[in-house]
Parts: structure tokens; sequence; C-alpha cells
């Protein structure tokens, strides 16, 4: 009998873990998910992913069949290190990833931008590939994209060349991001950045009334979140489908430079705030992006991969990407 050639994915968040056992066919036939370690130091997050992986594999007398291991990880990221400096939704100035997972396994590690992995798996699993000028964008825990360009998948000389999530959209520089800079998309669009701007809407002013508002109960009681502004719009409530109304015109300018920047046939999008809102984050792109783009809008789709697509990717990477 001829052994299925298998590889070990992994999709490492600031929010959660994830980890899956697939084929080079894009069939993942196992996983687990865990939130993040943040509570160990830096060394805590590969040994638990370390965990993870035995804990996936276990009954399994060896890993000969296992071709090696794939990581998409939130940036951003020290390609050469093998780690992460100063990663944006981690509270470490270092995570070492490559060096004590491969040491542990004796198999051989490939670390990616969590998007970057997620674009990899759109090419090759998803409805990306056709498409020699491809764009993937998370809208998550914070934002990211993954980029092709004329077939060459974009890296960087240190792994981040496609950090859209620190483009600035707002030249005032009113929120500050989570990497410390001001201005940046993901300090305004993201799903730490909303509640955010959110309190900056509201404390502003110029929304009328807001006395009624689901939404200004949440705010005065301190449980402002991205998820509760989406559902307060979901069921009318005239404040958030406000916010949700500017969310979408920032998000409309950081796609429009996503399109000047690179061009592409097809934007892909995902991540947990865009996967559970898709018409309330989608559409309002589509109507302002045209107002800012330089370029011709590409195609703009949610992501058929939904919130596994970075696994997909870095088990993609495996078997496909290039060393």
């Amino acid at each position: 009998m001829i052994s299925v050639s298998l590889a070990i994915s992994v999709d490492l968040g600031g929010t959660s873990v994830r980890v899956g056992l697939g084929d080079r066919d894009g069939r993942i036939t196992a996983r687990v998910i865990e939130s993040t370690e943040k509570m160990r130091g830096p060394m805590g997050v590969s040994e638990q992913i370390i965990r993870m992986i035995y804990s996936l594999t276990k009954g399994r007398p060896n890993l000969g069949d296992i071709r090696g291991i794939g990581i998409g990880a939130t940036g951003p990221l020290d390609i050469k290190g093998g780690g992460l400096m100063r990663p944006t939704n981690l509270p470490f100035e270092y995570v070492p990833l490559v060096k004590p997972i491969e040491e542990e396994f004796n198999l051989p590690v490939l670390l990616l931008n969590d998007c970057v992995a997620a674009v990899i798996g759109e090419k090759y699993f998803g409805i990306g590939g056709k498409h020699e000028n491809l764009a993937y964008v998370t809208i998550s825990t914070g934002i990211g994209g993954g980029v092709y360009v004329d077939g060459h998948l974009l890296m960087g000389k240190d792994g981040n060349a496609h950090e859209i999530g620190h483009f600035t959209i707002d030249f005032e520089g009113r929120l500050i991001c989570g990497c410390g800079r001001r201005g940046h998309w993901e300090a305004y669009c993201s799903g730490t950045g909303i509640p955010n701007y959110a309190k900056m809407i509201i404390n502003g002013g110029g929304v009328g009334d807001i006395r009624e508002s689901l939404l200004w109960d949440a705010y005065i009681n301190g449980k402002l979140t991205a998820k509760i502004v989406y559902d307060c719009a979901r069921a009318g409530d005239r404040l958030a489908k406000i916010i949700v109304e500017k969310i979408g015109v920032l998000n409309a300018i950081g796609f429009a430079c996503v399109i000047d920047a690179y061009d592409p046939s097809l934007i892909t999008v995902g991540g947990s705030v865009t996967l559970n809102n898709p018409d309330l984050v989608i559409e309002p792109i589509k109507l302002h992006i045209q107002e800012h783009a330089r370029n011709r809008a590409p195609e703009i789709s949610i992501t058929p991969l939904g919130e596994d697509i970075v696994l997909y990717g870095a088990l993609a990477s495996v078997f496909y990407l290039r060393r």
C-alpha cells in the first residue's frame, strides 16, 4: 500500500490557534482549535503548537508520512530567524517558532504571514486558481493581506511585503494602531479597532439623539464590541447603522489602496468580522470603492474557504511553495 503524503498546517492568530492534518488535494481530515496561549511567555506559543500537533497525530506510530509543517502566523515576521517580531496582537517582543518545532518533530517547518498563507490557499484550493493577479484581505482581530502579482507571491525582505492593515487611511491619526502608529486601517476597521472607532464617533457627537440606541446602552456600560456594533446594525439600530456605514467608507479606502498598489483581477475577503457580517462589510465597500481607487475595481468576493483559509494555505505551502 502506498502511503498518502500528508502535512500539518497551523493557523496562529492573536485570538486562536488552529492546527490541521491534510493532504496535497486540500482535504483536511482532522483539526483542533484552542485560544492562543498568552500567559506563559513567548515560548508558550510554540509549546502550545507542539502539544496540539501531538494531540492531532496521537495514535500514529510515526510521522514518516508527514511531509512538513506549514505555519500561517500573525505578523510582523522574522522570516530569516523563524519567529514573530513584536507581533501586533500578541504581547511579546519575539516569538520563536521554526526552530523549536523543527527540533521537536524533525520535520521541515515553513513560516508565512497568515494572509500570505491564505492567498496561497485561495490560489490552490479556492477560487483564485485562474488568476495571476490575486489579493486576499482579512478583516478579523487585525487586518492583513496576501498578494500574487503576475503569478508571483509577494514576500519582501522580511516576509512583510503585504502589511496592508498598516496602510494609513486617516492622515489626522485620530486613533492609534496596535503597532503604535497612528491612522492605520487596522486601528479603525478591525475587530479590535471597531469599538475604539465607534467610541470616537459617539464622543464626537453629530449623530443626533442616541439615548434610545441599543448601541448607546452597550457604550455606557462598557460592553462595546465589533460584534455588538454589527448585531445592532442588523437589528436596525440607527446609531449602529451610521457607524457601520462609516466603517464601510474607510474599508473602501483601504481596498482602493490594495487595488492601486497591486492591480488584482480578484480580491477575496475573509476574517471573522467579514464572515459573520458579509453584506454589512462587503456592500459598503463595493458602493464607495470607485470614489477612491484610481484603477477599476475588480471582482470582490467572500472566500469560499471560510475560517479555514489559513489552514488550507499553510497546507498548500508545504506541497506547492518553492523554497
